[in-house]
């Protein structure tokens, strides 16, 4: 089996402290609070991200502003803490590996974050490699990652499972023709994405314990 990664708010608990990134520089650049933008912005590219900024405030902030506030805050937090692993990452990984599967990371966010992430946590090892949101033309839910993804991997994307926790990565992991798995976070999914997905759990032991109790990919009415 062929496994896609997304990173934030998957294997990481980086999208909570994007919220707090933003409620800083939000409140520096004097449109108050913005963390809740995370919620408009999940699995975009920073070009796409940028965008629904612009929808939202208009003149009313600087977009390097906004960026120097923002890795001022990220700097400071990383430079204390290690990435926050979310539940269950490295007994999935482990399990995976063991039965030679191939593992890839399709992220939004930029190389450099991916890379960084990634070695703070000790996992870049598992992955064939990575693709990033600054490698493809289009951001989710645009299918490019995922179809450059499964180019990588060798695969055809019927035989690759994406594991996702926006409407955003779901839906470029199903255009592409990949099977959608969601492990919520921030996003709980609604019924379009419940007629998408092939699954859902609530954290990555949970995936890891389907696959190992051959009860992987559960019937739909099973998920609502």
């Amino acid at each position: 089996m062929n496994f896609i990664f997304d990173m934030d708010g998957l294997m990481f608990d980086t999208e909570r402290i994007c919220i707090k990134a933003w409620d800083y520089a939000g409140e520096k650049i004097g449109v108050g609070k913005a963390g809740y933008m995370v919620h408009k912005t999940l699995g975009m590219n920073i070009a796409a991200a940028n965008k629904v900024w612009n929808e939202e405030f208009g003149d009313r902030y600087n977009e390097d502003e906004l960026r120097k506030y923002t890795n001022d805050y990220m700097k400071k937090y990383y430079a204390e803490n290690t990435v926050p692993v979310k539940y269950g990452l490295y007994e999935l990984l482990d399990y995976l590996r063991d039965r030679n599967c191939k593992m890839m990371v399709a992220s939004s966010s930029s190389r450099r974050q991916v890379e960084k992430h990634l070695k703070s946590a000790g996992v870049s090892n598992y992955f064939v490699d990575i693709i990033c949101g600054d490698m493809v033309e289009n951001s989710k839910p645009a299918p490019d990652i995922y179809l450059k993804a499964c180019e990588i991997l060798g695969a055809s994307p019927e035989d690759c499972f994406a594991l996702e926790d926006s409407k955003n990565g779901l839906l470029a992991a199903y255009r592409a023709g990949c099977k959608p798995v969601i492990v919520p976070d921030l996003w709980q999914p609604d019924e379009e994405i419940l007629q998408i997905i092939a699954a859902r759990y609530d954290n990555l032991e949970q995936v890891k314990d389907a696959i190992a109790n051959g009860e992987f990919i559960s019937a739909k009415e099973d998920l609502k």
